[in-house]
């Protein structure tokens, strides 16, 4: 099976693309740095998602080289941290674009070619935001939730093609996003760096971070013919932070 992973050079997409490779898939990863990913079935195109116009050449590079894929990973880094008194509306319209708009145009762009061999899986790669808005992340919690938006309609729509979208929402993971996580609480207090990661996992009751390659087996799953049962759903995997009965 061929499968298209974004931000394949570090976290949770470097995780996912090592995931699938090892399981004997053929993986194009999209990334702005090169992963130094030296694999059998491996491809890597260099893709800023925020610049639309590589963006659309990487993607129909991509096709046209592999064809179409069994399933996508929509997968970025988050926006900047920051109060929602604080934060300003310019800031508001970069979050867009880089947590909305490039996904929207990669499944526009895909959709079709899903649509007319009636099989597809996409899966995105969002937050716990999406379930308990995080302090001091408004730009993650604002715009999460209109991907979640379009994902649940989107899976109604297409259900009946054999196409799935799903979301996974993660919690703290042992991956660059936490630490930026980490530095921010550190500017605003006088703890120590070890002090407040601690009392971070120490506050889930699983009391530790995840590893990404926990997720990256969930996203495994979800690409495969074990999951054609599972659309338009949004999938916590945080240790059980999200406290309500639906976490």
């Amino acid at each position: 099976m061929l499968h298209f992973v974004y931000g394949c050079s570090s976290g949770f997409g470097k995780a996912i693309t090592l995931k699938l490779l090892s399981d004997g898939h053929s993986v194009c990863g999209f990334s702005r740095s090169f992963p130094h990913l030296v694999n059998k079935g491996f491809t890597h195109y260099t893709c800023d998602v925020t610049d639309e116009s590589l963006l659309n050449e990487t993607l129909s590079n991509a096709v046209k080289s592999h064809g179409i894929p069994d399933g996508i990973v929509l997968n970025a880094g988050g926006p900047a941290t920051g109060t929602a008194s604080e934060t300003h509306p310019a800031d508001y319209r970069d979050a867009y674009d880089l947590v909305f708009d490039w996904k929207i145009r990669v499944v526009h762009y895909l959709l079709p070619l899903f649509k007319q061999r009636q099989s597809g899986r996409i899966v995105f790669i969002e937050s716990q935001s999406l379930k308990q808005p995080i302090p001091n992340l408004v730009l993650s919690n604002s715009m999460r939730l209109a991907v979640a938006g379009f994902a649940k309609t989107l899976a109604s729509e297409v259900a009946r093609l054999g196409i799935q979208v799903n979301i996974i929402a993660p919690g703290s993971h042992n991956t660059p996003a936490i630490e930026r996580v980490i530095n921010a609480k550190c500017d605003s207090s006088e703890k120590k760096r070890a002090t407040i990661k601690r009392e971070m996992e120490e506050s889930i009751p699983a009391a530790r971070f995840g590893e990404p390659e926990e997720l990256a087996a969930l996203v495994a799953w979800l690409l495969s013919a074990e999951s054609s049962f599972m659309t338009g759903q949004t999938i916590s995997h945080d240790g059980g932070n999200v406290r309500h009965i639906f976490g």
